[in-house]
């Protein structure tokens, strides 16, 4: 456990909390947090873990002007997609992995590079999902964290993986706090 890891599991943790309750200065924390999870993920040869953070730097900035309310448009409210839409969204997810992980293993060294690799591309739409708050991104989390307890802890990033272990509570809970608030707006 390094400074540098503590420093981006707090930001992270932050960034999660702050996302639940909907306040745009999540993405500042995410940024900060991406920045420095490049450097540890690139140190124990999780180059796809890296390169995630540059999405997640990209998707930040995107949040950040996307969650924004003006005198002219309302704040994005939290919305919910039909089942066609997630299946082929885990088709997508699948096929990616399996050509993302099969060129990883051939020509990098690359630790766990199926598992890094389903990680990646499913953090990549989750990420997506939440900056158009869209419901069900907190059950793609829930995957995905549990998979990147393993991936993490196989790499001794145990401050990492305890993060992720707490990002699935936090998921389950950041899911039930949206549903609430979605079940009110059909209400409205």
């Amino acid at each position: 456990m390094s400074w540098t890891e503590s420093c981006a599991v707090a930001l992270a943790l932050s960034y999660v909390v702050l996302a639940i309750y909907q306040n745009r200065w999540c993405w500042i924390a995410s940024i900060i947090s991406a920045f420095l999870y490049i450097y540890i993920f690139w140190q124990v040869q999780l180059y796809l873990e890296a390169v995630l953070q540059t999405f997640y730097i990209g998707m930040a900035v995107y949040g950040w002007f996307a969650w924004r309310g003006t005198h002219t448009t309302p704040e994005r409210s939290i919305q919910t997609w039909p089942w066609r839409y997630h299946l082929l969204a885990f088709s997508v997810l699948v096929s990616l992995t399996l050509l993302l992980g099969t060129l990883m293993m051939r020509w990098t060294d690359a630790a766990a590079p199926f598992v890094d690799a389903a990680t990646t591309v499913s953090a990549l739409l989750a990420t997506w999902l939440v900056t158009q708050k869209i419901l069900e991104n907190w059950l793609y989390w829930i995957v995905i964290d549990m998979a990147s307890v393993w991936l993490y802890l196989s790499r001794d990033l145990s401050l990492t993986a305890a993060l992720f272990t707490g990002y699935i509570v936090l998921a389950a809970f950041g899911y039930r706090t949206w549903r609430a608030q979605w079940q009110q707006q059909q209400i409205s």
